[in-house]
């Protein structure tokens, strides 16, 4: 868990969504379908690992458990 309590994997995937947007703009810009794909593709896998992340602060909420990522 991070410092202000916000799970690492929200942070990473936040972080991952928008480097993805950017790749993705990217590869419109320049006509890359492979680059427009792989940023979709990260966008997929940053929202997936921010889900997860707020899954785990929920857990954290309802539970009490104050501990760090393991």
């Amino acid at each position: 868990m991070a410092k202000d309590g916000i799970d690492h994997d929200r942070v990473e995937g936040s972080a991952k969504n928008v480097g993805g947007k950017l790749k993705e703009g990217l590869g419109k810009l320049t006509g890359d379908a492979k680059l427009q794909g792989d940023g979709k593709a990260d966008q997929i896998e940053g929202k997936t690992q921010n889900a997860v992340g707020g899954i785990k602060d929920k857990a954290r909420e309802l539970f009490g458990n104050k501990d760090r990522d393991r």
